[in-house]
C-alpha cells in the first residue's frame, strides 16, 4: 500500500514535469511574431530561434544520458530544472538590451535542461507501476503535455502579444523619454512571464530534492550505438520522429504569421461566433488588442487538438495496429494542410488548426514503432529518437526560408512532404501489432 502510494506520489511529481516543458515549448512560439517586429527579421531568421531551441536536443541529448548515468536520475531532473531556470532568467538581461543573440543563448539553455528532463522522466514514468501499465501512464503523461501545449497560446496571446509594437523606424520618431519609456514596457512584456516561470521551475526542483523516489531503473545498459545504428527499422523511425517534430513545430510556429497574411483578422471581426471566442480568451474587446493577440489566441486550438487526439490515438492502436493508425493520422493531415493550401478564410483557417489533432498519436506511436523489437538496445535507440528532436531546428528556418521566396500557402508543399514521409512509415510497419 505505501509502495502504491510512493508511486502514485511519484507519478504525479513527474507529470508536472511533462506539463512544464510542453508548456514552455510553445510558449516560445508567442514570442516569435514578436521578436521579428523588434529586431526587424525575416522570417527565416525567425525561425532560427526554433533552431537553437530544438538544437540542444541534437547536441544534448546523448550527453544527457551519460549525465545521468554518473549522477543519477533524482538529480539529474534537479539539473535540468535549474538549468531551465537559468534560461529563463537569461530573458531579463535580453530583452532589457534588446539583443538578439542573448536570447537565442537563453532558448539554448532552456532547451538543455527540457533535454535533461526528457531522457530522465520516459523512463522514469514507465517503471512506476506495472509493466502491462507502461503504455498507459505514459500516454497519461504525455497528455499533460498536451495540456500544457494547449494553454500556453493563450498565455502568450494574454502576456507576450497584447500590445502594440513598433517598428524600428516607428522607434526612431519618438524623444529620447518616450523612447525609453516603451522600451522598457517592452522589456517587461517578455521579462514578466519568464521571471515568473523560472521561480515556479525552482519551486518545482525544491520540491525534487526533498521528494523520495523509488530507485527502479538501472542506469547502465547493454549494446552499443554502433549496433543500434544497424537496425534499420530504428533508423527509419529517428527520420519519422525528425520530420514528425520538425513540421508540427513548423507549423505552430507560423501560424499568427500565417493568419496575418491571410488577413484573418477582419474575417474574426465580422464572425460572431469567432469573435465570441477570442474575446472570451482576451477577456476584453477586439478593438483593445494587437492583431497578433487575435489571432494568436486560435492557435490554442493547434495545440488543445494533440491532447484531444491523444486520447483518442491511445484508444484506436489498442483495436488497430499501431502502423495503420499512424497512416490514416498522417493521410489526415495531409488532406486537411491541402484544404487549407486550396481556400481562404474561416476554412483555409481550421483546417490548419484541425492539423493538430492528428499530429497527436504521431510521436508516441513512430517511438514505439521504432524501439519493438530491438531488446536490449532499446536504450540507445530512445537516445536516438530523442536526439531527432532536432527535426524541430531545421524544418522550421527552412520553412521559413520558402515562405520569404514563395509566400505561405505554396511553401505548406514542403511540410508536406514530412507527412508522406510519415505515412509511409505507417504502412511499413501496418503489421506490427505492439503489446
Amino acid at each position: 500500500m505505501n509502495q502504491t502510494k510512493s508511486y502514485r506520489s511519484s507519478f504525479i511529481l513527474l507529470t508536472t514535469l511533462f506539463f512544464l516543458w510542453g508548456f514552455i515549448t510553445v510558449l516560445v512560439d508567442s514570442l516569435i511574431p514578436r521578436l521579428r517586429e523588434l529586431f526587424t527579421l525575416t522570417y527565416f531568421q525567425a525561425g532560427m530561434v526554433q533552431f537553437a531551441f530544438f538544437g540542444a536536443y541534437f547536441l544534448l541529448s546523448i550527453p544527457a544520458s551519460y549525465i545521468l548515468s554518473k549522477i543519477g536520475y533524482k538529480r539529474g531532473i534537479i539539473l535540468g530544472l535549474f538549468t531551465m531556470a537559468l534560461g529563463c532568467f537569461l530573458f531579463y538581461p535580453a530583452a532589457s538590451f534588446r539583443v538578439f543573440g542573448i536570447f537565442i543563448l537563453a532558448y539554448f539553455i532552456l532547451a538543455g535542461g527540457m533535454t535533461i528532463l526528457q531522457v530522465a522522466a520516459n523512463p522514469y514514468v514507465a517503471v512506476l507501476g506495472s509493466e502491462e501499465g507502461a503504455s498507459s501512464r505514459l500516454n497519461l503523461s504525455q497528455a499533460f503535455n498536451s495540456l500544457g501545449t494547449a494553454i500556453a497560446p493563450a498565455v502568450g496571446a494574454l502576456f507576450i502579444l497584447n500590445d502594440t509594437i513598433k517598428t524600428k523606424e516607428e522607434i526612431a520618431t519618438l524623444s529620447d523619454s518616450a523612447k525609453e519609456t516603451y522600451l522598457a514596457s517592452e522589456a517587461s512584456a517578455v521579462q514578466n512571464p519568464f521571471l515568473g516561470l523560472a521561480v515556479f521551475i525552482l519551486f518545482i526542483a525544491g520540491i525534487f530534492f526533498f521528494a523520495k523516489l523509488p530507485k527502479l531503473i538501472s542506469e547502465t545498459s547493454t549494446g552499443t550505438y554502433a549496433e543500434a545504428f544497424k537496425q534499420k527499422n530504428l533508423m527509419l523511425g529517428v527520420l519519422g520522429i525528425f520530420f514528425y517534430v520538425g513540421a508540427e513545430v513548423a507549423i505552430g510556429s507560423y501560424l499568427v504569421n500565417y493568419f496575418l497574411d491571410m488577413n484573418l483578422v477582419e474575417v474574426i471581426q465580422q464572425n460572431g461566433f469567432m469573435t465570441s471566442i477570442a474575446e472570451g480568451i482576451l477577456n476584453s474587446g477586439l478593438t483593445e488588442n494587437d492583431n497578433k493577440a487575435i489571432v494568436g489566441v486560435f492557435v490554442t486550438f493547434y495545440w488543445s487538438g494533440a491532447m484531444v487526439g491523444r486520447f483518442i490515438g491511445s484508444y484506436l492502436t489498442k483495436i488497430m495496429k499501431p502502423g495503420k493508425v499512424l497512416g490514416v493520422f498522417a493521410t489526415m493531415a495531409i488532406a486537411l494542410i491541402i484544404i487549407s493550401i486550396s481556400t481562404t478564410g474561416i476554412v483555409s483557417m481550421w483546417s490548419i488548426l484541425a492539423v493538430g489533432l492528428f499530429n497527436s498519436i504521431m510521436f508516441p506511436t513512430i517511438f514505439t514503432l521504432a524501439i519493438d523489437g530491438i531488446g536490449e538496445l532499446k536504450p540507445k535507440g530512445s537516445g536516438l529518437l530523442c536526439t531527432a528532436i532536432v527535426g524541430g531546428a531545421i524544418i522550421p528556418p527552412l520553412y521559413g526560408n520558402f515562405v520569404d521566396n514563395v509566400g505561405f500557402k505554396t511553401a505548406l508543399m514542403f511540410i508536406i512532404l514530412c507527412y508522406v514521409y510519415i505515412l509511409w512509415y505507417g504502412y511499413k510497419n501496418s503489421k506490427k501489432a505492439l503489446i
